[in-house]
Parts: structure tokens; sequence; C-alpha cells
């Protein structure tokens, strides 16, 4: 099988990933949980991933790196956690459900919506940040990446405008944690939410926050902690203020692995293969008869996305028919991007996507290349 579907989940992970995995499950405790030596290990491999995920995205303080399940937790804690009744938020219609899901459930909690248009000519509209601004704007809420057409959005400029106004900024870097750098200090960003499982190429069930200094949060979820027994609420400091039972250490370890690996093997040497096949398949089929590619590919700073339709068919059956006649895995459908597909006008057809690993081949990209020249051909 060619998997080429790593913006769901890469399924390719270094041997490091399967290893620690493997011995996490035999040999960990409980992390916080108790003074015997399983527990003892488990709170060591949990506090040393903290640390090196503070450090990966220039956190400020290890205690504020948050694990969770995935980006969605995240978002939803922190979209969730941060908003009240009255607050106003400016996102994009580039956001995943994992964003856009939390802000209509706190829209009917009283919270406004507005929303920086997309084109594929020009992107987002940055342009339209100030006159959407409100007295009583509280946040700006963005990914970082487009997980439809893998067009990124300038965390820079948004970052400025944020800090220019008051406002919290929360980022979704589900698509780009592992395949860019990020600066969290840097970039001024109140809340970073990453999921493990993608570019990051730990297991599944793992994810995380880093928070910037001042940042409150109200906890989504209340339980067990391991400290503060007898106090009725959530401990006040972080991480045990947002992590309520126990910890995924079994998926910690492996992502540990993972971030080691991107850090021994270079975040740039890794993007620059990934972005290689994805220009290599543009090139390959951008002229092909039938072909519809959605996205702005004129600039170099995107992720290896490649998502596209074939004539009129529904991007469900193009998928179907790359993997049964071809073995070539994708996806189709709507993605989860709802105003995405709104805004390139492909609501009833979906699209298919093609997303790149530096685990794929040339091989394997150039048979994905003869796949569609023949049904582009076949019609």
């Amino acid at each position: 099988m060619i998997y080429l579907d790593n913006a769901a989940t890469s399924q390719k992970k270094p041997q490091a990933v399967y290893d620690a995995v493997l011995y996490a499950m035999g040999h960990m405790g409980n992390a916080g949980r108790a003074t015997h030596a399983a527990s003892h290990g488990s709170s060591k491999t949990v506090f040393d991933t903290r640390a090196l995920l503070t450090k990966f995205f220039h956190g400020d303080k290890i205690s504020n790196c948050i694990f969770t399940k995935n980006s969605t937790e995240s978002l939803n804690i922190a979209i969730q956690g941060s908003l009240k009744a009255g607050d106003h938020v400016i996102t994009t219609v580039m956001e995943h459900n994992s964003v856009l899901r939390p802000l209509y459930a706190m829209e009917k909690r009283g919270v406004e919506l507005s929303f920086l248009q997309y084109t594929e000519e020009k992107g987002l509209d940055y342009d339209s940040l100030d006159s959407l601004l409100q007295k009583n704007t509280k946040a700006l809420v963005c990914t970082h990446a487009s997980n439809l057409t893998g067009d990124m959005v300038d965390l820079e400029r948004m970052g400025e405008f944020a800090k220019k106004h008051g406002l919290l900024f929360i980022v979704d870097a589900s698509q780009t944690a592992g395949v860019y750098a990020i600066d969290c200090t840097k970039w001024g960003i109140s809340i970073l939410c990453f999921t493990g499982h993608k570019s990051l190429l730990g297991p599944q069930g793992t994810g995380g926050m880093i928070i910037a200094p001042g940042v409150e949060i109200a906890p989504l979820s209340f339980g067990g902690t391991g400290v503060e027994t007898y106090n009725p609420e959530m401990p006040l400091e972080n991480p045990n203020h947002l992590e309520a039972g126990t910890l995924n250490g079994h998926g910690i370890a492996g992502l540990h692995a993972g971030v080691e690996y991107i850090l021994e093997t270079g975040i740039d040497k890794i993007r620059s293969i990934e972005l290689e096949f994805m220009e290599r398949m543009y090139t390959g089929i951008v002229h092909l008869p039938g072909i519809r590619i959605y996205g702005n590919f004129k600039t170099g700073k995107r992720c290896p996305i490649l998502n596209l339709n074939l004539y009129d068919y529904d991007s469900a059956v193009v998928s179907d028919e790359l993997f049964t006649r071809f073995s070539i895995a994708t996806r189709s459908g709507g993605h989860c991007a709802p105003l995405m597909h709104e805004a390139l006008k492909n609501v009833n057809q979906g699209s298919v996507r093609f997303s790149f690993s530096h685990f794929n081949t040339k091989e394997e990209v150039d048979q994905t290349i003869e796949a569609l020249r023949i049904l582009s051909e076949e019609g």
C-alpha cells in the first residue's frame, strides 16, 4: 500500500517510537501516584517529555506544557476554558471542526464570532482584521495551516495583531507541529494546541498545549491528580490544574521518541523531503485533463498536502478507485473543514487529499502520478 494520508495520521513511525511504547508498556507505573520505581520511572518520562516539548515549541515554563489526548481536546480546553458570555472571537474560515465546533458551542452560551475570509488567489484576508475588531474582542483563534489545502497562516502577523490589541492568541498547530519550527514566545502565542500522532510521529492518543505565562484557563475535566487529595477543587497550579486522571504514559513515551527523532534528523530536512514529494506530484499532474487542484502553490511555505478533484466525480469514488485499483491510500469527502469547502465551492463533491511523509519514496509518488494519469485518460 502507498500511504498518502499522513495529514490524518502518520502511519509509519521511527523504530524508536515503537520501541519506547513497548518498553513503557512493560515497565511503567502510574505517574505521580506512588513512590515505587515503576511510578517514578513513569513520572520521569512524563516530565522529560514536558521539558522536551517546551523547548521544542519555545515555551516559557515546563509546568505549562499540558498533556491531552489530541488537538481537539486541547482546543476544547483552550476555547471553553478561556471564553465567557459577552466575549467576541475572531477566527477564520480555514478552521477544522476541532476549532469550529467548540466555538459554535460557546456561541450558544453568548460568545460572538467573526470570520476572516479566504480565497485561493489571495489567501487569508488579513486586511480585514481591523474591521472585525470589537470592544469586547477577547481572542484570536486560528489554525497554522489548512488541513484541506495545506495553505498556511502567517502566525507572526496574527500574533502582532493579537499583541497590539491585548487578545488571547490561540493556535491550532495540528498540521504544522513537526513540519515547521514554531516559536510560541516570539510569535506571542497564548495557547498552542498540538497533536502527537501526525508529524510529531508519536502514537495516537497523544497531544497537548503550551500555555504562555499569566494565561488562565478553567478546567474542562475534573478528577484525581495525585496531589491535594482533600481539595474539592482542581489544584490551581499547572499542569495538575488541567490534567485530571491518569495520563497516557505509554503514548507520551512514544511521543518523546518521535520528537527526539525529529531533532536528530532535522525538521528542515524532513520538511524539504515532504515538500519535494508534493511538488513532484503537483508538476506531474497539474496539466492532466480533468484535474482541479486546490490551494495556492505559488508560495514555497506550505504544508505537504495536495488536494484535488477529477472531473465531476464524487471525491469518494476517486479515492476508492485509487485504493481498489492502485493500492493508494488517500482521504476524501469533507475533511472536517466545512467553511473551507464553501470557500472552494466543492461542498457537494468534497475533494481527494494526498498528504506526504518523508518516509514515502519518489517511486511511490511516480506511481501515484501514473494512477491519476490513467484515471484522467479514462475520463
